[in-house]
């Protein structure tokens, strides 16, 4: 009889299509491949900044979780570098120029209520977010730079000075998942809500996009 196969491979095999169909939305496709401004690029930030606010004041009331408090590590906070990109994108009144569109408060929501009370709901989110930064979101980061003419200012949400090798951080996160004390019913609830995050993602690039067509300002 075969071994089971890990946790975190399932997670991953099950939301990969999920994965690729977030990435391929079409906002987030023209800036990858150069179409986007830098006003696409800074309404992104922002609509993040309210996402990681929501995602990093969870993980602070997860801190006293058994579980949920092993995947939380202070090297992976991005809200400070996420407040000093969007000071350096759009001045020291950055604060009243932003406001969360329809998806991102649904996602803000959903992270707060899950963050309160389900600590694999928080792993969730927390797994879909920070692993993606430390995978496609250095890719991303660099890429922002040469279209934009950034160096470290307004890029820093993809940068990880804390991180020597995102790729044994990322290993490490995965056993850590493997290890987790979930029965079967809860490894499946936990998936879903990984599903759950990438919907999120894939509508809100769609929300950012809409909200360009309409001409309207998100930062």
């Amino acid at each position: 009889m075969s071994d089971p196969i890990p946790f975190s491979s399932a997670l991953r095999e099950r939301s990969a299509g999920a994965h690729s169909g977030s990435e391929g939305a079409g906002f987030m496709s023209d800036l990858i491949k150069g179409e986007g401004t830098r006003e696409d690029y800074v309404s992104l930030v922002a609509q993040h900044w309210f996402i990681y606010e929501a995602l990093e004041a969870a993980a602070e009331r997860m801190k006293a979780d058994p579980i949920a408090s092993v995947f939380i590590s202070e090297r992976l906070t991005r809200l400070p570098a996420l407040e000093a990109d969007l000071e350096f994108l759009l001045g020291d009144d950055w604060r009243e120029k932003v406001e969360p569109l329809p998806t991102t408060q649904r996602y803000v929501d959903r992270i707060n209520k899950v963050g309160a009370t389900w600590p694999g709901g928080f792993v969730a989110h927390h797994y879909t977010r920070y692993l993606g930064d430390l995978s496609g979101g250095q890719f991303i980061g660099k890429l922002m730079a040469r279209r934009f003419g950034f160096e470290t200012n307004g890029i820093g949400f993809y940068i990880f000075a804390d991180i020597a090798d995102p790729k044994a951080f990322k290993e490490v996160y995965r056993e850590q998942l493997d290890a987790a004390p979930w029965d079967e019913a809860e490894k499946e609830r936990v998936i879903d809500e990984v599903l759950l995050a990438y919907r999120f993602n894939t509508e809100l690039f769609e929300d950012l996009a809409r909200a360009k067509a309409a001409g309207s300002a998100v930062a």
